[in-house]
């Protein structure tokens, strides 16, 4: 293993180290465990993928040509 330094804000530091705690492992086993689930091929995220569109529950097929000004009717069946 290496060592690193990381610089990340106080706040955000402090909520992951009460979330390591909670998980019974060390903070830089926390830090490990969501590089590597952030970095892993099996979660299907690739660089500028949109995940609402890679979605299929969310997202099928193409797009209505007036999803825009429609948007409303769409998503809550409204007119």
């Amino acid at each position: 293993m290496h060592r690193t330094t990381l610089m990340i804000p106080s706040e955000l530091k402090a909520r992951a180290q009460l979330r390591a705690q909670e998980l019974g492992v060390s903070f830089g086993e926390l830090l490990r465990q969501a590089l590597e689930t952030e970095l892993s091929s099996s979660t299907g995220r690739r660089r500028g993928a949109d995940p609402l569109f890679a979605d299929d529950a969310v997202f099928a097929g193409e797009a209505p040509t007036d999803l825009a000004e429609a948007h409303d009717r769409y998503l809550y069946d409204e007119q």
